[in-house]
């Protein structure tokens, strides 16, 4: 084989290497451009699913709330029956009005017990806390993942010789997620409460 031909062949054999290479390098500049809207869109799940729940949580809760103002309510009136009922007690001189004061005490005592176990709204209000720190925790790991989805995309085209691919693609760096100013404060619940009682 001439001398020619060998560098000729090299040659093209270089250039089909180098064009392979960045062929495979393009495919995964892409694959973690993927990745990353990917994880850009479980971030908007997460955020979503926060604006869908606060609003039907606090519906629940505030329709527990009016709920417990009734039976509290009744517990009240059990309270203030045996108070009654006591007084009653004290002041019975004759059998009758002893067994009436006494019948008061069993009412009284029985509307407190049937009224007592129904009451939701402590459970309702737990359930709405545990249900948003898991939204909450929901978010954070979203966010979290696509910090790391961006890290590891933007590490791939700043890097040489990811970079020359990645000029040649069009591929310009992802900006992470930052918390917005005010994020550490929260959500605002009891203005919540109050929009929709309005």
């Amino acid at each position: 084989m001439k001398r020619s031909n060998i560098i000729l062949l090299s040659v093209v054999g270089l250039f089909a290497m180098v064009f392979f290479w960045g062929c495979g390098k393009y495919n995964s500049i892409v694959g973690n451009d993927v990745k990353v809207d990917n994880a850009w869109g479980n971030v908007q799940t997460a955020y979503q699913m926060r604006a869908d729940l606060i609003p039907g949580l606090i519906a629940a809760v505030q329709e527990g709330a009016k709920n417990e103002k009734q039976i509290l309510e009744n517990v009240t009136k059990a309270r203030a029956g045996i108070v009654e009922a006591k007084k009653a007690i004290g002041d019975a001189v004759t059998p009758e009005q002893m067994e009436t004061a006494g019948k008061k005490i069993n009412s009284a005592f029985t509307l407190a017990v049937e009224s007592y176990p129904q009451i939701k709204g402590t459970d309702l209000f737990r359930d709405f806390q545990a249900s948003l720190t898991g939204v909450e925790n929901r978010i954070n790991t979203a966010r979290n993942d696509y910090n790391a989805q961006v890290k590891d995309f933007n590490i791939s085209i700043r890097t040489f010789p990811g970079n020359i691919v990645a000029g040649f693609g069009g591929f310009t760096p992802k900006e992470m997620f930052k918390s917005t100013e005010g994020a550490e404060k929260g959500i605002d619940v009891r203005g919540e409460f109050k929009k929709g009682e309005n």
